[in-house]
């Protein structure tokens, strides 16, 4: 069958199950270990080794420049070179970012490295591994599942790969303060880079790939329409609320960990204590959305993405008036709710925005915007908070997404990356 001709997608084959459940769980270990660092172990590790606060967020901030300079490119190669491939050097770029970050952190804190400039230093190029090699999983394995999916599929598909993520951000907290409480703050760091590594190896000789290598690129990327896609009429405006919600969760995210320790004076490892299981919840809401609500009401890509500012708001505004631990818990379970609806609904309508010869283009600038506010987190949201307010985060979070919502409801017109119900697979995607 040429290419371009149609056959129903075969919903029962056992190899594309598998290979979606292995994306699964590789997904579900970046997860794990992204939350065990930003929830027990860079910022109790920062101020225990004297870093102010706000370096902490840059080293997070520099990883996050890589990560939308280079998941584009990623996402370009998986089309060039297989899904498989990019995926896998994804990981192994992670574990090797992990590896980094553990003697890095041994380092620190043995006294090997005294000064606060070469201990950020080493934290920021080890992190940076992570921008730069390990931003190519994500786009790769959204790509795979939008090669193997039809339209009517592909919200489902798309949101319950994303769900890896999010149970690992569940399992992460939990593990993270059970092996800070017995094995040290570094451990999580270890472990990770471990698993990742195992991960890497399974995906490259387990995934299966029939995707053949383009060997004319440049012809490619002209023949589909490749070039200028992030600015086209159809794509632009997921890539816009993508960088509004990375900045707005950026900050939440980042944020939430040193107020925890304020709000409730506790600093070292006995902050994974309460951090981690905040994040446990917010993870748990996360899967609620994505596994349970999400299949349930069928909702639009455009109602996901402002129905899903709602939580988030009020989540960003109960942070301002918590004083204690359980009202912070529901703040994080309203911010991981919202994230849960609002994600699944730009990553698919813009994958749904575009042929299937363009899923890794696009994947590869979703995942790049969906970064793009981290970089700049730091200064809207640890440096405020350290030096002008400790309120006022929150508050430039909540304005945001109070605009995110308008902006979903008014630009994104009706139909915009919706399914098509008789739309099928391509043979070649099959």
């Amino acid at each position: 069958m040429s290419e371009g001709s149609l056959k129903p997608p075969d919903q029962s084959r056992p190899d594309r199950r598998g290979a979606f459940f292995l994306l699964f769980f590789c997904l579900m270990a970046i997860g794990a270990g992204n939350t065990m660092l930003i929830a027990a172990v860079l910022p109790p590790l920062s101020r225990e080794v004297g870093l102010p606060d706000w370096m902490a967020g840059a080293v997070f901030a520099l990883s996050a420049f890589f990560w939308s300079a280079f998941s584009p490119f990623w996402g370009k190669q998986s089309n060039r070179h297989g899904r498989r491939p990019v995926a896998a050097l994804g990981l192994a770029g992670y574990s090797v970012s992990m590896f980094l970050l553990y003697l890095s952190g041994l380092a620190a804190v043995n006294g090997w490295l005294t000064s606060s400039l070469a201990i950020f230093a080493c934290l920021a190029i080890s992190r940076s591994f992570f921008g730069v090699f390990g931003s190519g999983t994500n786009p790769a394995a959204q790509a795979y599942v939008a090669d193997r999916t039809s339209q009517k599929e592909r919200r489902s598909e798309i949101a319950f790969i994303s769900s890896g993520f999010s149970v690992g951000t569940v399992v992460g907290p939990a593990f993270a303060a059970a092996l800070v409480a017995t094995l040290g703050i570094l451990s999580p760091l270890l472990l990770t880079a471990i698993i990742a590594a195992i991960m890497a190896a399974l995906i490259w000789f387990r995934l299966p790939e029939q995707r053949d290598p383009i060997t004319d690129a440049t012809q490619f990327d002209s023949e589909t329409g490749a070039r200028g896609l992030w600015h086209s009429s159809k794509v632009l405006p997921f890539l816009i609320y993508a960088v509004c919600m990375s900045l707005a969760t950026g900050i939440l995210t980042q944020v939430f960990v040193f107020s925890v320790m304020d709000k409730l004076n506790v600093a070292g490892p006995q902050a994974a204590q309460f951090t981690g299981p905040a994040f446990t919840v917010g993870a748990m809401a996360v899967l609620l959305a994505q596994l349970v609500l999400i299949p349930r009401m069928k909702m639009k890509n455009k109602t996901l993405m402002w129905v899903g500012c709602i939580p988030l708001l009020l989540g960003a505004l109960l942070l301002i008036v918590a004083q204690d631990f359980a009202t912070l818990v529901t703040a994080q379970f309203l911010i991981g709710l919202g994230q849960g609806l609002a994600r699944p609904g730009f990553s698919s309508g813009a994958s749904l925005a575009v042929s299937p010869q363009l899923q890794g283009n696009v994947a590869g600038l979703v995942i790049s915007a969906n970064g793009a506010g981290y970089i700049v987190t730091p200064l809207f949201g640890l440096f405020v908070y350290e030096y002008i307010g400790r309120d006022i985060p929150f508050l430039i979070a909540a304005g945001l997404l109070a605009f995110m919502a308008i902006y979903a409801y008014v630009a994104l017109r009706d139909g915009v990356g919706e399914f098509d119900p008789d739309e099928e697979l391509p043979e070649e995607f099959d």
